[in-house]
């Protein structure tokens, strides 16, 4: 994402923008970057903005033939407990959100899928970085063999949709990309929503 992009907004709200005066770089790590930038507010008064850039990420809804979806059960660290999530990646440089989608899927649960749609792109931590993931609905599945990374550890296996949904209902699942994804392909079973076909 660029700067331009990260603080553009449509005419209508121009009352809203934060324009940048300065900013510098705080921390450069692995895939994540944090900046710090002093802003003019709407007021003409002046506040500071840190957040991380970050290079964006994809999330697949992979449906078996059944109807069950595949999810991962994977330790993430930050939260310090195992969550259930749906597979999912960051984009690679200069990637196509789609090949990285259909890597992620193959590398992670050893699927492929002959037919893809997209479904939307979110921005979950909005207040503090410019993350998003545009998330995938994955058909036609055929099995094969993963291939994890080497710091990489999960357990892959599938549920029912309206398991799922009890366990976000429940708090079980907190992760907010697999909350929307399986609430859309709720809605999108009782056919209130559709996706955008890509083709095989």
């Amino acid at each position: 994402m660029t700067e331009k992009s990260l603080h553009d907004l449509p005419p209508g709200d121009q009352h809203l923008r934060e324009e940048r005066i300065s900013g510098e770089d705080i921390y450069g790590g692995i895939f994540l970057n944090m900046k710090r930038d002093r802003v003019s507010l709407p007021d003409g008064q002046e506040a500071v903005r840190e957040y991380l850039t970050h290079p964006g990420a994809v999330a697949i809804l992979a449906l078996l033939d059944d109807g069950r979806i595949l999810l991962e059960r994977q330790y993430r660290y930050p939260v310090s407990k195992v969550c259930m999530e749906i597979p999912a990646g960051k984009l690679d440089p200069n990637e196509d959100p789609l090949v990285c989608a259909q890597r992620e899927l193959e590398e992670e649960t050893g699927y492929s899928a002959s037919k893809w749609s997209y479904i939307r792109r979110i921005h979950p931590v909005i207040s503090y970085s410019t993350e998003f993931i545009d998330i995938y609905l994955a058909e036609g599945l055929q099995a094969g063999e993963s291939r994890l990374d080497e710091e990489e550890f999960l357990d892959v296996f599938a549920a029912p949709l309206d398991e799922i949904l009890a366990w976000v209902e429940q708090g079980v699942i907190t992760d907010v990309k697999t909350t929307i994804a399986i609430y859309w392909l709720d809605r999108y079973r009782r056919n209130l929503v559709k996706p955008s076909a890509l083709g095989s």
